[in-house]
C-alpha cells in the first residue's frame, strides 16, 4: 500500500509540486503539499511498514469521514455536486488501504495494548 501511494502520488501530485511556475489557491496550495509530505511519509513505510501503519489508519480516518459527511448527504438527498464527482472517486480508493491494513495487529496493538503512561519513568 505504501508503494502504491508512493508511486502513484509521485506520478499524479509531484510533478506539479516541483513546477516553479505553478499559482495555487489557498486551499489546493495545502492539500498539495499535505499530500506530498504524506508520500514522504509513506515511503518511511516501505522500510517501518508496521512502525508507519498509523500514517494509513490517518488516511483511512479523513477519507472515510469527508465520504460521510461530504458526499453522502448530497447523494442521500438525491443530489451529487457535479464538481465533487472526481474526488468521490479518488477517495473511494481509500477501500485498498482498508483491504492492506493488518486489522488484527491494529486490535491488538492499538486496541487491547496497555497504553505508554504520561509520566516519565525512572530508570
Amino acid at each position: 500500500m505504501y508503494l502504491f501511494i508512493v508511486v502513484g502520488l509521485s506520478i499524479y501530485l509531484w510533478p506539479s509540486v516541483l513546477n516553479p511556475e505553478r499559482h495555487w489557491e489557498l486551499m489546493q496550495g495545502q492539500a498539495s503539499c499535505m499530500l506530498a509530505a504524506f508520500s514522504l511519509v509513506c515511503l518511511l513505510g516501505l522500510r517501518f511498514p508496521l512502525q508507519m501503519l498509523p500514517v494509513l489508519l490517518w488516511e483511512v480516518a479523513w477519507k472515510t469521514l469527508w465520504l460521510i459527511l461530504v458526499p453522502l448527504p448530497q447523494w442521500m438527498a438525491g443530489h451529487v455536486d457535479d464538481s465533487i464527482k472526481p474526488s468521490i472517486i479518488a477517495i473511494s480508493m481509500v477501500v485498498l488501504v482498508y483491504i492492506a491494513i493488518p486489522w488484527r495487529y491494529v486490535f491488538t496493538h492499538y486496541v487491547k495494548a496497555r497504553g505508554d503512561g504520561w509520566r516519565l519513568r525512572e530508570e
